[in-house]
């Protein structure tokens, strides 16, 4: 079966999905329409639904507010009743966590974050019914406010546990003797990767590949999956759980894809091409640590579910766009199925310009970017850039590092460049304002803070720095997001002190941060070439510490001359040390002022609202401009 016949099957199927509601119950569908003219002019929230408000205390069942990886009664009115509040901030396009029916806890952690789907085609509880979801579709699109749905297909919760050793029980074993075998533990509901598939073995020896039992506990929703063909044992990979990660070289050693001298030599795992293909198959096979059963996505039946299943949300609710958890845990040709799939059926609704991307939590820049390629996906969560900004901005790495990630980017940045990212816009992909299509990228989701890393506060309450990379985040190319909480100077850990209470904050909107963000979100809307502007570096800097241009980036976003108006552009420049006053000048090459594309005699002001005896600037010969910034500064320059 081919990728075409996949496509019009789950088209065929679709209508099929319209029996899993009760329509009397639930309410019609709204009438689906497109909302999006450019994405490129969107400011992403990423909002934990559980975590953001508590606007209906009728679904406040199991909530444990003093539990940081329990439910705590966020739900769909608390997004209604707040609305106000985001359009305050600047928000324009709300990504928010998944909403299907999930497991209710695992080992007393809850299901609240919404990864655990055991029912693709109801509504978690949790958060409210159908209907209150629609309204906050609606409410949101009466105000030109996208919605994102966050989606999985990579994995369900655990819904099922291998049966090692046959006694059609889960348990915990312990295996050997500690003399002639050393001794291991094995469970049953997330034993290690095995590449035959997990293996079943008595106090007798081996005996096959293990069957995996359903578990049926309807208390915490553990019970199999829906619709009841995912409740196949053939559509799950059951190979165990990804076990390389932080000993990716011990592993393939330990699986005899390299040798001894490969694992103890100074070559990473990356550079051993045995040794990368291994890690590789444990990603996309494996099922992710913690018991998330893997599906096997390369099955054609399981495709077509899959989109039967996540274009039957965009029916009903009328959502603009995913973000896909866990891409780099599928194979490639799975999105060369899904995607345009997702396209076809959208756009046959009425839904045009439907964004997607996915989240490579990985900081390989080429690996990321291979997602962008012909019938992929629109775009990325930019997580190789989103390491970069922290290492220039808290550590005080040179600010070339910037510019040499963005080469790998962005076409026409220098001779015999190689571009990570699709330079052609997908096949009924997003588009601009006039229909043109738009090249992934162009469209990479940047990003400071999200649901799986230590807040940028995390540790170091650094606002200015936090204030200076978000002056970035919100000035350069792509699409920019926030998550929830930055605006309040949250500064939590890992998952799950991550994934605070907003409502501690009492949405407060005089903070600085919260003013900053507004402000920027602001000039981003006030020009146009900082939402679609090409972008050029102007000045990066390989120095550190207290050298006289350390710190310093600078670049200008321009709208091209074009039917007879000349071009529009902004200048930005940013001085991201800590410590030192930064002058643009004094470069690698031997001294002299910054260039840019301004004419001699041009004035320049800045317009963000931090005083400066740089805020008005004179070109001079040869477009040159010399700025000196004070530590954690930013300035947006335009033609007076």
């Amino acid at each position: 079966m081919n990728r075409h016949t996949t496509i019009a099957l789950a088209t065929l199927a679709l209508g099929a999905w319209a029996g899993c509601f009760d329509a009397g119950k639930e309410g019609q569908p709204p009438k689906i329409t497109t909302v999006v003219q450019d994405w490129r002019d969107e400011v992403v929230y990423q909002v934990l639904i559980d975590r953001f408000a508590n606007g209906d205390a009728n679904n406040d069942f199991n909530v444990k507010p003093l539990a940081a990886a329990a439910y705590h009664g966020g739900d769909y009115q608390g997004l209604i009743d707040r609305l106000d509040y985001l359009a305050d901030l600047g928000v324009t396009a709300l990504w928010i966590s998944p909403v299907v029916k999930n497991v209710e806890e695992d080992a007393g952690v809850g299901g609240y974050h919404g990864y655990w789907a055991q029912d693709f085609t109801e509504v978690n509880p949790h958060f409210g019914d159908m209907p209150k979801l629609r309204e906050l579709v609606g409410k949101a699109h009466d105000r030109n406010m996208k919605v994102i749905l966050d989606i999985v297909t990579n994995h369900v919760g655990q819904l099922f546990y291998y049966d090692i050793n046959r006694n059609g029980e889960a348990d915990e074993q312990v295996m050997g003797s500690g003399t002639s075998s050393p001794i291991t533990r094995t469970t049953e509901w997330d034993p290690d990767f095995d590449e035959r598939g997990v293996q079943s073995f008595t106090s007798l020896g081996p005996s096959g590949r293990a069957p995996i039992n359903w578990v049926w506990q309807p208390e915490i929703n553990r019970v199999p999956p829906w619709p009841a063909e995912f409740a196949n044992p053939d559509w799950y990979n059951r190979m165990g759980r990804v076990t390389v990660w932080g000993r990716e070289k011990q592993a393939c050693y330990d699986a005899g894809r390299i040798t001894a001298a490969e694992r103890d030599s100074g070559t990473g795992w990356a550079g051993l091409p045995a040794c990368h293909e291994y890690v590789r198959m444990q990603e996309v096979l494996g099922d992710f640590p913690g018991g998330l059963k893997d599906i096997r996505t390369e099955l054609p039946e399981v495709r077509q579910a899959l989109i039967s299943a996540y274009a039957y949300w965009v029916q009903q609710a009328g959502f603009d766009g995913f973000r896909i958890d866990t891409i780099k845990h599928v194979e490639d040709d799975f999105w060369r199925t899904f995607c345009p799939a997702i396209r076809q059926q959208a756009a046959a609704m009425g839904k045009h310009n439907f964004l997607m991307f996915g989240e490579a939590f990985d900081g390989d820049d080429k690996l990321i970017g291979g997602y962008t390629r012909d019938d992929m996906l629109d775009s990325v969560f930019y997580f190789s850039q989103k390491f970069v900004i922290d290492d220039v901005f808290k550590n005080g790495a040179p600010t070339r590092r910037l510019e040499d990630l963005w080469k790998a980017r962005i076409p026409g940045q220098g001779e015999g460049q190689t571009l990570n990212y699709g330079t052609n816009p997908q096949s009924g992909g997003v588009t601009d304002a006039a229909g043109t299509p738009l090249p992934p990228w162009r469209l990479t989701v940047n990003f400071l803070d999200n649901h799986d890393l230590p807040r940028y506060l995390y540790q170091n309450l650094d606002r200015p720095g936090l204030h200076s990379a978000l002056a970035l985040l919100l000035t350069m190319d792509g699409i920019p997001c926030l998550y929830y909480g930055t605006e309040q100077d949250f500064a939590g850990g890992n998952d799950p002190a991550n994934r605070e209470d907003l409502w501690a904050s009492g949405f407060a909107t005089d903070g600085d941060t919260f003013a900053w963000i507004r402000q920027l979100s602001g000039l981003r809307r006030q020009l146009a070439p900082l939402r679609r502007g090409d972008m050029k570096v102007v000045w990066s800097s390989t120095n550190t510490g207290t050298a006289q241009d350390a710190g310093i980036l600078a670049f200008e976003r321009t709208i091209p001359a074009s039917g007879g108006s000349a071009a529009d552009t902004v200048l930005v420049v940013l001085n991201t040390s800590a410590t030192n006053t930064a002058e643009t000048s004094a470069g690698l090459s031997g001294g002299g002022d910054m260039i840019t594309s301004f004419a001699a005699g041009t004035k320049l002001v800045n317009l963000l609202n931090e005083q400066d005896p740089t805020d008005d600037v004179t070109v001079g010969t040869d477009g040159a401009v010399r700025l000196r910034l004070q530590p954690r500064t930013a300035k947006v320059f335009v033609v007076r």
